[in-house]
């Protein structure tokens, strides 16, 4: 019986399960829409705003860490650019592919860990993959053309760095923040501890 309940509750996406993402990336597509603003504060140096990149994947592993289930990462990074597209956001439509190659490498990594690792170092890891994933758009769009090797070295490898730690340690934070306020608990799958309080 707890097997089949385990099953069933660890099934696919849910109808709470969408809403949260469609949620949160709500609330990050508008920090995205802003973010531009931001990252032109940094211009100490050459592409410093490669520091605070990995902002634009935030939304791929914190709907991951909250809700720990199979496409959340790909439909919050693809939802929070839409919702940044409606407000507005310089980039226009081309943000369609940034998000969709964004949160596939996000969703990559944590289907690698068959999406039981919920770790600061694993969000990391994918945070740094949704950085490798926005390298194909820039490619495409011809963002790169003409860039030495040193630059383009620096330059994306100050934007994993960045991803790493925003996707990565403050995506971490933030969902525990969230769990400490008992929410998530609504959200996840019943796991095997909560069976063995139940036959206490």
């Amino acid at each position: 019986m707890q097997e089949a309940a385990k099953r069933r509750s660890s099934r696919g996406l849910k109808l709470s399960d969408l809403l949260v993402t469609v949620l949160v990336s709500i609330i990050l597509g508008v920090v995205y829409y802003f973010w531009g603003s931001v990252s032109k504060l940094f211009s100490f140096f050459p592409q410093a705003d490669e520091l605070v990149y990995g902002m634009w994947f935030l939304a791929s592993t914190l709907v991951y860490l909250l809700i720990r289930k199979p496409g959340v990462a790909l439909i919050a990074e693809i939802a929070a650019a839409h919702v940044s597209i409606l407000f507005g956001s310089e980039w226009g439509i081309q943000l369609v592919m940034y998000s969709v190659f964004q949160g596939l490498g996000a969703e990559l990594v944590f289907a690698a860990f068959r999406y039981k690792n919920y770790s600061a170092s694993v969000a990391a890891l994918a945070g740094v993959a949704a950085a490798a994933g926005s390298l194909i758009p820039d490619i495409y769009y011809g963002y790169v053309q003409g860039y030495e090797t040193w630059l383009f070295i620096a330059k994306y490898g100050m934007r994993a760095l960045s991803s790493a730690v925003i996707c990565g340690y403050l995506a971490y934070g933030l969902a525990k923040a969230v769990e400490a306020t008992g929410v998530t608990n609504l959200l996840r799958p019943v796991e095997e501890k909560d069976y063995a309080a139940l036959d206490d």
